[in-house]
């Protein structure tokens, strides 16, 4: 039983930022190595760096949140009395839910608009690429949706949760 109770959700989204990561590693080190080795690189190295790095940010944004990582100004409601920056935590929380859920469909369409054209280089559909948008909206729906029903139900104050705080 893990001790985090979505564990299994967080260890996903961390192996898919790595496989995100390892994948831009790979395609920028072959860019590199063509142009200074080998004085010609291959044209689809910049698109699978780019694509890479759409979903690298896609997959880290709800881990962000979950950390704190994004860009948070606290600094006046940390300094509320009592439970009033609990409450203000929370209403953020919320509104990233609402926000997220209202773009879940305009992504969804945004996404498939790119059944219609392929990348140049790779030859890719481009609502694979598209659909990052999708995977961000809902990784962020996500990580805030669970920061809400934890705060509602008691078991977070809603505060960043540090990788300390994570079973690795």
């Amino acid at each position: 039983m893990p001790k985090q109770p979505y564990a299994a959700v967080i260890a996903l989204f961390r192996f898919a930022v790595g496989l995100a990561f390892a994948v831009l590693i790979f395609s920028v080190l072959v860019q590199v190595l063509g142009r200074s080795v080998f004085n010609r690189s291959p044209v689809w190295t910049e698109e699978l760096t780019r694509f890479a790095l759409l979903y690298l940010t896609a997959f880290g944004v709800g881990l962000s949140y979950r950390s704190g990582d994004l860009v948070n100004v606290d600094i006046v409601s940390e300094a509320l009395p009592g439970r009033l920056p609990f409450i203000l935590r929370f209403v953020s929380a919320a509104a990233t839910v609402v926000l997220c859920a209202a773009l879940i469909v305009p992504s969804w369409r945004f996404a498939m608009i790119g059944n219609f054209q392929t990348s140049p280089a790779l030859g890719w559909q481009m609502s694979y690429i598209h659909g990052a948008m999708l995977v961000l909206i809902g990784s962020l729906l996500l990580f805030a949706l669970l920061r809400a029903l934890a705060m509602l139900t008691g078991r977070s104050e809603g505060r960043p949760v540090s990788d300390a705080d994570t079973p690795q």
